[in-house]
């Protein structure tokens, strides 16, 4: 069912200063920062041969980043982002096999402009999971 790892996403407090640190120290190519309001984020993209790394900094009051910043001073591994082909037949399996997909069940467009959705991390060993169509 999952496809190719997508992203990596980590969260940050200061997007400006992990953008320069990737950009500068790593010599990757970045994205310019991207507002996602609908998901209380502005993203960086890392372009790497592979994959891409996602760089999250809350945006706005009651930004999941900011509360997962609470929790994580430092930032850090937010969530893993795996590519599937029909994102519903996706959810509706896993929904079957007892997997729980957060908020309304229902896919959002990501930063990439394709349906997401997010599995509960307590289903997945720890790991918060986004499902994005291709």
């Amino acid at each position: 069912m999952i496809g190719r790892l997508n992203h990596v996403a980590i969260a940050v407090r200061d997007l400006k200063s992990a953008t320069a640190l990737y950009r500068d120290t790593l010599g990757a190519k970045v994205s310019e920062p991207l507002p996602q309001p609908a998901h209380g984020v502005t993203v960086v993209f890392i372009e790497l041969p592979n994959t891409k790394i996602e760089l999250l900094e809350p945006l706005g009051e009651g930004s999941p980043i900011g509360k997962f910043l609470e929790r994580n001073a430092d930032g850090g591994m937010h969530h893993i982002c795996y590519e599937v082909d029909d994102i519903l037949a996706a959810r509706d399996k896993l929904k079957a096999g007892g997997a729980r997909v957060l908020g309304d069940g229902e896919p959002k467009i990501g930063a990439h402009g394709k349906p997401v959705l997010f599995l509960h991390p307590k289903d997945f060993n720890g790991t918060l999971i986004e499902l994005e169509q291709v």
